[in-house]
């Protein structure tokens, strides 16, 4: 039997939203586009990402990965391939809503500790989400030898924990910033780096954050374990 191709898996996250900007919980809402630190963002990441060459470049169809990408396509030329597998999580009547108070739900303390056991009302369970993003990237990788992969912060963490071996359950304490970068070498898998954000410069805007955090500061990380949190501000 023939050995698969091995095949680089990088993981893109979009960059900082005019939801994170906001605090909110975006969901699959379309009309949420990049704040002016994301276009920046895209900016700086596009640089990083055309020294090298992908076979195939996939892209959640939402507004707000698509803006991310857009600089990347516009140097390269590549085209990129909307996937709907790897959308954002549907978190149902929770879309829309402030962090701030979604927090403060019962249902909370069991997105933090027991996401496995999690459906949102009207929406997806993490079990679902984490199924369908993984199959489609493990069929995205089949006889290629690098891709990139633009998605979202809960889809990519879930995509690392399958990688990692670790229980859906773990999976919140993975952190994956906007405009990060996280790359998989597969099959088999080894996690070769980690919410890299070393290509973007520091920035000052700030979420709007539970009144019972602290106020993020410049080297902090605004984390919030649903959605991915808005990242290093």
């Amino acid at each position: 039997m023939a050995t698969p191709k091995k095949c680089e898996i990088v993981l893109l996250r979009h960059a900082h939203s005019t939801a994170n900007l906001k605090g909110v919980l975006a969901g699959r809402d379309n009309t949420v586009g990049l704040s002016p630190r994301g276009e920046a963002e895209a900016q700086q990441v596009a640089q990083v990402l055309a020294q090298g060459k992908f076979d195939a470049i996939y892209v959640s169809d939402l507004k707000r990965c698509k803006q991310t990408i857009a600089p990347l396509l516009k140097t390269t030329g590549a085209r990129p391939v909307a996937s709907k597998e790897i959308l954002e999580m549907d978190y149902g009547t929770w879309s829309g809503k402030p962090l701030s108070k979604l927090s403060k739900m019962p249902l909370w303390a069991d997105i933090q500790s027991r996401p496995s056991t999690v459906r949102f009302p009207s929406g997806e369970s993490f079990a679902e989400m984490s199924l369908r993003a993984n199959q489609a990237v493990l069929e995205m990788a089949k006889g290629k030898s690098r891709i990139l992969v633009v998605s979202h912060g809960d889809v990519i963490k879930s995509i690392v924990a399958y990688h990692l071996g670790l229980p859906l359950d773990n999976f919140q304490r993975i952190a994956i910033d906007p405009a990060s970068l996280t790359t998989i070498s597969y099959s088999p898998s080894h996690l070769i780096s980690l919410n890299n954000v070393e290509h973007l410069q520091r920035h000052s805007e700030s979420p709007k954050s539970p009144k019972s955090a602290k106020s993020p500061k410049s080297n902090q990380r605004d984390i919030h374990s649903l959605g991915g949190g808005a990242g290093r501000v």
